[in-house]
Formats: structure tokens, C-alpha cells, sequence
């Protein structure tokens, strides 16, 4: 049974993450050298891939051994979970030069992950979003934030310890409320100015320290927009590793439909109808978008529209 009634894209990693057994350097030494371990691999935040006989692609793989090798060491290497007993390895590759024009030539290619999203397997797209969002945390926390000093990586990487002052750190997800305004029979979408000319999406922003869903949502609203909510219902959730956050999807009624844009966040704001959300949806609107399938974003406005 799913755990929810609706399943965002990144969602749904099928791996055991297996996190009772991090802390066993044994165990994970003995699966790295196990023959049918798995690894996966990412240079500079892109996926490596492969094509499949129907058109699509899908993750890469490669042998555990073959990661290791290349990360030369456990900092770059992170320990993803059990794929029912088999291991799952990624490496993070950094640098100029393309692996995948040089020891993974011919195994496959890097492609951005945004860009091949709704090509992968639901289940691929959530295993490299995790790796994906623990490598940029990685990149962004390589010294102790409490003494300075370069941290080392643990329990699979999913931890740094700090070798001078013993402070443990932790993966950071950084919750984001996004929520579709509406009042009526209509809707309310936002615009920022460096968004490509014409999409319009719905309003979001980072919940802050002491604040509960509901009230980022109508701080928001009122901040960006100069709406006051009314209530507030949630929709679903959607992990984004960009470079990691969850973002917390919300439907929210609004007391009127009028709305002004902050000319800061957002320098437009525009209401639609259902049926003109069902012809934006369908790209049937000329000179206007919205985000596409592959966002929460998307979905938000598709349920409220189909309601």
C-alpha cells in the first residue's frame, strides 16, 4: 500500500537505507568487495546513464569495486541502501574532465538530472535525487561548523565527524512551503522576473525556525502578495535536491482575489479560473506556461484544476 495517495517526482526511493548498519565499517568493507554490489555515479552533480530499448534511459550501473576505485578513498563515496540484499554504492566525480569520456567510456553518459526526470523510472529519479542531495551536502559541509577544522566523512557517509572537537553533523533537508492561492472559482499564480518570459507557478518560500506549516504559508501569502489565508490543507510532499530541500505542497483559500505582487519575490500575479488552469496546463494558453509535470508546482494546480 502507498504510503501517500500521490507520489511527486524524487519521491519513492525503493532502496532499504539500511541505517542501522552505517556504523558497521565491517559490514559495509565486506559489501563494497562483495562481486554483486552496485554502484552508481555522479560528476558534478550530473547522473550517469544509460539508454534503454523503448527510449527512455535509466541509472548506469556499475560494480561496487569499480566505484570505489574511483573515489579513491571515502569521502566521495556514499553508501545508498540494500536493493533487497544487494548493496548500492554511489561516488561523487568532480573535476573538468568527463569520466565518462575517459574510465567509463562506453558504459554510458552524464545527462542533468532536471532534464532527464520524467525519462528515468519513478524509482531511478528518487535514488539519484538522494544522491544527489547528499553530494551537494557533502560539498557544502566538508569543515566542523562549530571549530572550523576539516570534518571527516562516517557511518557511510551519512554523517562528518570533526577530528579535533568531536562535533558530529548531520545531512541537512531544508523545508520549503509551496502553495497554490485560491478564492472561489479561481486561482491565484506568481511570476518572478528572472523566470523565462510567460510562466507563472505558485508562490513558495523557506519555513522558518519556530513557525508551523500553516503560518509560513500565510506569511508568505501576505508577504508576496498581500493575501490573508483563510485555511489551509495539505496536498503532498516532494523531495528537491536543488541543492536539498522538501517541499511541503499546499492548497490554500485566500479571503479575496486580488493579490499584489512584493515587486521583489514576485513582479506579477495573475488569477485563473479552472478551465483557464485546465488550458494552461494543456499549453493552450499562447504566451503563458506553467512549470511542468515534473514539479509539485504542476501537480498543485492540476488537482485544484480537476476538482
Amino acid at each position: 500500500m502507498p504510503l501517500s495517495f500521490f507520489k511527486n517526482t524524487f519521491a519513492g526511493n525503493p532502496l532499504d537505507r539500511a541505517s542501522d548498519r552505517r556504523s558497521n565499517a565491517e559490514w559495509l568493507a565486506a559489501q563494497l568487495a562483495a562481486p554483486d554490489s552496485l554502484g552508481l555515479a555522479l560528476w558534478n552533480g550530473r547522473p550517469f546513464i544509460e539508454k534503454t530499448k523503448d527510449g527512455g534511459v535509466q541509472i548506469a550501473y556499475l560494480p561496487a569495486k569499480l566505484a570505489q576505485e574511483l573515489a579513491g578513498g571515502a569521502e566521495r563515496l556514499l553508501f545508498m541502501g540494500l536493493w533487497k540484499e544487494t548493496a548500492v554504492f554511489a561516488v561523487d566525480l568532480e573535476g573538468e574532465a568527463d569520466p565518462g569520456q575517459g574510465p567509463l567510456q562506453g558504459l554510458g553518459e552524464f545527462k542533468e538530472l532536471r532534464q532527464i526526470a520524467l525519462q528515468l523510472p519513478d524509482t531511478d529519479a528518487a535514488i539519484l535525487a538522494t544522491a544527489k542531495s547528499m553530494f551537494e551536502w557533502r560539498r557544502r559541509h566538508r569543515h566542523c561548523a562549530v571549530c572550523g577544522q576539516p570534518s571527516e566523512p562516517k557511518d557511510g557517509g551519512w554523517k562528518r565527524q570533526c577530528p579535533s572537537c568531536e562535533a558530529e553533523h548531520f545531512p541537512r533537508t531544508d523545508p520549503v512551503v509551496i502553495m497554490l492561492a485560491y478564492h472561489g472559482e479561481r486561482c491565484m499564480l506568481g511570476r518572478q522576473e528572472a523566470w523565462p518570459a510567460g510562466m507563472f507557478s505558485a508562490l513558495a518560500g523557506f519555513l522558518e525556525p519556530g513557525e508551523s506549516i500553516e503560518e509560513a504559508c500565510a506569511r508568505e501569502l501576505a508577504e508576496e502578495a498581500g493575501l490573508r489565508t483563510r485555511q489551509v490543507r495539505y496536498h503532498s510532499t516532494q523531495p528537491w535536491p536543488y541543492p536539498s530541500s522538501l517541499m511541503i505542497g499546499l492548497i490554500a483559500e485566500v479571503e479575496d482575489d486580488e493579490g499584489t505582487p512584493d515587486q521583489t519575490e514576485l513582479s506579477e500575479v495573475r488569477w485563473f479560473t479552472r478551465a483557464e488552469a485546465r488550458k494552461l496546463i494543456a499549453g493552450e494558453i499562447e504566451g503563458t506556461f506553467c512549470p511542468p509535470k515534473l514539479a509539485i508546482a504542476h501537480q498543485l494546480l492540476k488537482a485544484w484544476a480537476e476538482e
